[in-house]
């Protein structure tokens, strides 16, 4: 698959620290991404370093072959948007005034909304269901509202790449599906998708390519996900005893932990 943003050889520090160490990768292009692995693996910090939010210690953050240090932050914005983890808003901003930051990139410095901006958040709110919610305020919301409110913003960026930091997590189950189902129909319309994920059975579900993280911040392996989630990946990265068999709905690989310290599958 052709590839719009890719990493080459990246390497980010926190103090002495080493976060992440030699990654390179390509994001396919109208494809569904995770990003998985331990935690304090550089899950997220890789995230945000591709849209620039961290410097890397070495290595670049490529956008359409453009080193992306040299590209304007509003040229960026337009391509690529991001769903943060654990997002908050000032008291008693509503629905609709979230969702019309999602504009920014495209006003200008008075930032008086025209017709398209208008349009761009009805459509948003509509495609998220929330267009009903518009003059609620956030705080009023459940946790599931508020994910899709600000999912909705981040679609009125209306930018082809999409990254999003642990997006199903505090919800229940019931909405972390309505948020993946939500999420799969985005990558159908043609966007490009990269998340960072918890579970792993949803991102074997949903995904289309796996980047499974190891503890000391490289790539153990990435590839479609019937051939990145197995026992030996969760025994390696994870040091969990598992058993990985076919989902039978997705046909996926789905894992199931052993009991009992058993080792192997």
């Amino acid at each position: 698959m052709k590839a719009r943003l890719c990493v080459e050889r990246l390497t980010l520090d926190y103090g002495s620290r080493r976060v992440l160490d030699e990654i390179t990768l390509a994001i396919a292009e109208g494809a569904f991404t995770a990003i998985v692995g331990p935690n304090g693996c550089g899950k997220s910090t890789l995230l945000k370093t591709l849209l620039r939010l961290l410097v890397p210690r070495q290595g670049k953050v490529l956008l359409d072959g453009r080193d992306l240090a040299g590209i304007s932050p509003r040229t960026v914005s337009r391509q690529v948007a991001l769903l943060p983890q654990g997002a908050e808003s000032p008291e008693g901003l509503t629905v609709e005034e979230l969702v019309h930051y999602g504009r920014a990139p495209y006003q200008s410095w008075w930032g008086r909304a025209g017709p398209e901006d208008r349009s761009a958040v009805a459509q948003a709110m509509t495609h998220t269901g929330v267009a009903e919610l518009a003059e609620r305020p956030l705080h009023e919301l459940s946790g599931g509202q508020r994910q899709r409110a600000w999912l909705a913003m981040v679609l009125a960026q209306e930018t082809p790449i999409v990254l999003l930091d642990e997006p199903t997590t505090f919800l229940d189950i019931n909405h972390q599906h309505e948020l993946m189902e939500l999420l799969a129909g985005l990558r159908l319309q043609g966007r490009t998708l990269v998340a960072v994920l918890h579970d792993l059975n949803q991102a074997a579900r949903y995904a289309d390519v796996m980047v499974a993280l190891s503890p000391d911040g490289r790539i153990y392996d990435q590839g479609p996900p019937q051939r990145v989630m197995t026992a030996a990946m969760m025994q390696a990265i994870f040091g969990l005893a598992c058993h990985v068999d076919t989902d039978p709905v997705s046909a996926r690989p789905r894992v199931t932990p052993l009991t009992g310290g058993l080792k192997g599958c």
